[in-house]
């Protein structure tokens, strides 16, 4: 009797403990959705990349293969990167097939992670410098950054890696592999993470898991960037090992750090929202290969603080300053300040450079409070009196702007990428024109499509909308 007494208040005691870190990730869903709806209702799009996971949820929703229009006529998106987690999203398309859908979804993986990062903070550090901890990582530039920048496939690695790092603080080895796992189906880079957490493992004795977790995680990166990927691929080639510079492996040690104003930077301010602290735990072996891949990259876009390549770091930063806390509580040779500023000063530092530099990177979360976020605009207006003339299902030619918008409901193509001539094409004339837009709209349709003639349907603030008349 006494037992079961016991184990009832201990579960009691567990929800108690738990309740706050879920309400904080409750609070980051909600401005997460906010940045991203306010974003997408505004027609703020910064790539066709939200588009393009639309087109592959879709496919994925009506059990055919991932057949992507935007990249191409009859493009497999399993040809380009491989990332068939996304199908986890095909049963929510079904209840609401929308864009809205997978920013939403977004916005609740990275929100969940905030939970995982604060519940593990306060696990080994207490309540209050938890919830300290996960209002940094929530407020991190790395997470705004990606929930700013329409939908990626990485919104899964990043809880998926903070539940992996906490099953290893909490010496859950086994768990932590299996959760590892499904890394290999988020991106194709990610199976070297795996090696990564499998080689960490085996620092900690784990050294049969380890290893095996090492050979699955290589051996799933060859199998899709030799195999899978080039077997869907249009060139039967991975397309982006363009991105990688040729020459002897001393070429490719010396490019990590040139030009090294970049990526010294970039390194500072990953390693600045830790206090520096990070550097003291073996956790962050695990963003290694991240870095490793993104500095040897000759693709610039890679090597700053920009876009969403920084989001899968977040979790391995924060818990590996929680572990270093927790190691240098328990090294009674630790020097006296170093314990001292792990112990009372790292956690309030880190908090108020989070919040520092919401303000001074103008980071997404600060527009959260501006009432500009929640009213619509003369140009959003514009546009979407303009797609109300695009009806369902129509093949479509657009550029990035209206792409989020008609993904979910036409056949949708890049300017000029159907194989027919489409029904409609959809043009923002504002942005992305070299050396400048067309000024003649149905010439520039033939001109895309010669022999067919289009009309305009309108044409409002730089947006127009043409048919195809014949």
């Amino acid at each position: 009797m006494g037992s079961g007494v016991g184990q009832v208040r201990h579960r009691l005691v567990a929800k108690r403990a738990t309740w706050p870190y879920l309400l904080l990730g409750l609070l980051f869903c909600a401005v997460y959705s906010v940045i991203e709806l306010s974003r997408y209702l505004h027609d703020g799009a910064m790539s066709w990349d939200t588009a393009i996971f639309v087109e592959e949820v879709r496919q994925y929703a009506d059990f055919h293969a991932p057949i992507v229009h935007i990249k191409g006529a009859d493009a497999n998106i399993l040809g380009d990167h491989f990332s068939p987690i996304v199908a986890l999203l095909a049963p929510l398309w079904w209840l609401f097939p929308s864009t809205v859908t997978l920013l939403l979804a977004q916005s609740v993986l990275f929100a969940g992670s905030v939970t995982v990062v604060a519940a593990t903070a306060g696990r080994f550090l207490g309540r209050t410098k938890g919830i300290c901890l996960g209002v940094a990582y929530g407020l991190s530039w790395g997470i705004q950054r990606a929930v700013d920048f329409d939908f990626h496939e990485i919104c899964f690695a990043v809880p998926i890696l903070a539940v992996v790092l906490r099953n290893v603080l909490l010496r859950r080895f086994h768990r932590a592999a299996f959760w590892a796992l499904p890394l290999t189906l988020v991106k194709e880079d990610l199976g070297v993470t795996v090696v990564a957490v499998g080689l960490l493992l085996f620092l900690l004795r784990e050294r049969a898991l380890g290893v095996m977790l090492a050979i699955f995680g290589a051996g799933m990166t060859a199998l899709t960037v030799w195999g899978v990927i080039p077997h869907f691929s249009s060139t039967a080639a991975y397309a982006y090992r363009d991105k990688l510079p040729g020459g002897a492996f001393a070429h490719l040690l010396t490019g990590l750090l040139s030009p090294a104003d970049v990526k010294l930077s970039t390194l500072g301010m990953l390693l600045g929202i830790t206090g520096f602290l990070a550097l003291r735990s073996p956790l962050l072996l695990v963003a290694l290969p991240t870095l490793g891949w993104r500095f040897v990259s000759v693709d610039r876009d890679y090597w700053g603080t920009g876009w969403h390549y920084n989001a899968v770091l977040m979790p391995v930063l924060f818990l590996a300053l929680v572990d270093a806390v927790r190691r240098l509580r328990e090294r009674e040779d630790a020097p006296g300040w170093l314990r001292a500023y792990a112990e009372r000063g790292v956690v309030p530092a880190v908090t108020a450079v989070a919040l520092t530099l919401c303000a001074t990177l103008t980071l997404p979360a600060a527009t959260v409070l501006r009432p500009s976020t929640y009213a619509s605009t003369p140009r959003s207006d514009a546009i979407s009196r303009a797609l109300a003339l695009v009806p369902d299902g129509a093949v479509v030619e657009s550029n990035i702007t209206a792409m989020p918008r008609l993904a979910s409901r036409t056949d949708l193509y890049w300017l000029g990428g159907s194989p027919a001539p489409p029904q409609y094409l959809v043009v923002d004339l504002s942005y992305g024109w070299s050396p400048a837009p067309p000024v003649d709209l149905p010439a520039y349709a033939a001109q895309l499509h010669p022999g067919h003639s289009y009309r305009l349907l309108s044409d409002e603030m730089q947006f127009a909308v043409l048919e195809l008349t014949d």
